[in-house]
């Protein structure tokens, strides 16, 4: 028998459809059945190596919660923006440049086909499926071309909760309005709402979920309190602009480090700092503006998407100059990924992949962007590592590789020091600044206890706190009869 899908639909963007899905993936899995996340399309520049290419990072969270293996079937389809009007298409794992190059609804109705049938494989493989949406199904200008939300949930009989954030306000009407905009055949999939990131007093909801059942026929089956200290990293956008620390540093003082991520407009993989919101004494700021890395310790360039446009972006909010300037007073300064490649003396572009220009000259480095995208999983250890980072040395580490281009040392200028094999790691003969190819530094058990002295908890301890959470504040009846 094909499993059983559970859909979490969202009124808007960010209204907790990620998050509560993954708690559903640990709560189903809890009770002994095969469970796999599915996401149709993501369009998310947060996405992590599986077996086979790369995936949004939401499902492959996900999977780690249903305690399945990650995918490429989890998420088939994965755009990932590099430009306001243009995504690279990413189909089962693999950049499908045909696709990048294809207009918007004549790439629906060519994808549809293998979506489904990379559901349908889940399906046969699973008992639960639990699958999310994408934005909101009542978006009437694309559903025409929808292949990520009510085509999606009819293909697979799935029942919906749709989940709305009543902290932003109008929650009753964002529900009403989703269900009013819906046709008939699609409503009926509907199985309960879900008022998400609620505070204050539960007694002054009503009677709002009673007139709203009385309208729709469907009731409000959960109020879930807003919980900013869960765990799980946010899917896109900043975790704050600035994250006090969770308790005593390691020193034994109230804070010890302050760590300053630059949040350029196309950042990568920004979930992997979701770790130093939760180590003891480091305090996290994300930072669009020089003035703002005043009292920084350490200045961090993430991952990007683009690297030329945000070095480009970079350089017109004057942040150049404030990194180069933190440097020349012997500040830390790191670059991950996309940050590495900004840290050297030039970007060449022979292939038109991202664009040539110069870089910061922080580090004695020539990145040459090559036409294939390196994906892959990555285990290393650090050689020595001299500075601020010097607990490094000699650290195994696990990460992942996704980008474009290789880096090399400048050929008219002494060389910088490698710090990890395969040209993965660099440092200047200061060693105030460090650049690493591996995605997933921050994430690494060794890496936060060589720096900071402290780790955080582990992925399952946040997945099962999900499940908990979600046990005491939706009826396990009303889970159970979804998949009934």
């Amino acid at each position: 028998m094909a499993a059983r899908c559970v859909m979490v639909l969202g009124t808007t963007s960010g209204a907790g459809k990620s998050w509560l899905a993954t708690a559903l993936c640990r709560w189903y899995a809890r009770r002994g059945l095969k469970v796999a996340p599915f996401k149709a399309q993501n369009m998310s520049n947060n996405a992590r190596v599986v077996a086979g290419g790369e995936i949004g990072s939401a499902q492959y969270f996900q999977a780690l919660a249903a305690r399945a293996e990650p995918q490429v079937r989890m998420n088939p389809l994965l755009l990932k923006p590099e430009t306001d009007t243009h995504s690279q298409v990413v189909l089962l794992g693999q950049v499908d440049e045909a696709l990048t190059r294809m207009a918007w609804r004549d790439r629906s109705r060519q994808v549809w086909p293998r979506l489904a049938q990379a559901l349908d494989e889940l399906r046969a493989g699973h008992d639960v499926v639990v699958i999310e949406g994408a934005g909101s199904p009542a978006e009437i200008n694309l559903q025409s071309s929808d292949v990520v939300n009510m085509r999606v949930a009819q293909h697979a009989g799935a029942r919906c909760l749709l989940v709305t954030d009543i902290d932003r306000g109008g929650a009753f009407a964002h529900l009403y309005g989703t269900w009013a905009l819906l046709p008939p055949r699609e409503r009926a999939l509907l199985r309960g709402f879900v008022l998400n990131k609620f505070r204050g007093d539960a007694a002054l909801l009503a009677p709002g979920p009673q007139q709203l059942q009385q309208l729709t026929g469907i009731p409000t089956v959960g109020v879930l309190p807003l919980w900013r200290g869960h765990g799980l990293p946010e899917e896109d956008g900043w975790f704050g602009v600035d994250t006090p620390p969770v308790g005593p540093a390691a020193g034994g003082g109230r804070e010890s480090r302050t760590v300053a991520v630059v949040a350029y407009p196309r950042i990568s993989n920004l979930d992997e700092f979701q770790p130093l919101a939760r180590l003891p004494g480091v305090r996290l700021r994300w930072v669009r503006a020089p003035q703002e890395l005043a009292g920084a310790d350490w200045v961090v360039l993430p991952g990007s998407k683009h690297t030329s446009g945000d070095l480009a972006w970079l350089r017109a909010q004057g942040l150049d100059r404030a990194v180069a300037a933190h440097a020349g007073q012997g500040g830390a300064v790191l670059g991950l990924c996309g940050g590495l490649q900004m840290l050297g003396e030039a970007l060449v572009d022979p292939h038109g992949i991202d664009g040539n220009g110069p870089g910061l000259g922080l580090l004695p480095l020539v990145t040459a962007f090559e036409r294939d995208k390196v994906v892959a999983p990555a285990r290393e250890t650090f050689g020595e590592v001299t500075g601020p980072w010097a607990g490094l040395s000699g650290v195994a580490v696990r990460g992942y590789e996704i980008h474009h281009g290789h880096t090399a040392p400048h050929p008219a200028m002494a060389p910088g020091r490698a710090v990890l094999p395969r040209g993965l790691g660099w440092q200047n003969a200061a060693g105030n600044v460090l650049g690493v190819y591996l995605h997933g530094l921050f994430e690494d058990a060794g890496v936060q206890q060589a720096l900071f002295g402290a780790r955080t908890p582990g992925l399952d301890t946040v997945f099962d706190g999900l499940a908990d959470f979600l046990e005491r504040h939706v009826a396990a009846s009303v889970l159970e009869d979804l998949i009934r």
